[in-house]
């Protein structure tokens, strides 16, 4: 599950609400052990979801670094490299 969070931090453009989002939702998942929770669990994980989203926003606002932005494609394109030493 957790294989999805992505390091969000000094890319250029920024991160997105959606990729906080998803990383959000991925680690609640995680912690709470369920990719998909009962209907009586359902609000719980929501809020969680919006609780961890927020201080996800709140630490890479506050977060500097003197290192360059990072390009995405390039990112994407090592890890692309790696995956296919890994499984070549």
């Amino acid at each position: 599950m957790c294989r999805n969070i992505r390091p969000l931090n000094n890319f250029e453009p920024p991160a997105t609400g959606e990729e906080i989002e998803a990383a959000a939702l991925q680690y609640v998942r995680k912690v709470g052990g369920a990719t998909r929770p009962s209907k009586a669990n359902e609000a719980a994980y929501a809020l969680a979801v919006d609780r961890v989203a927020a201080a996800t926003r709140d630490l890479l606002d506050s977060l500097v670094t003197t290192a360059p932005p990072k390009d995405r494609e390039v990112e994407a394109a090592k890890a692309r490299a790696r995956a296919q030493a890994r499984y070549a």
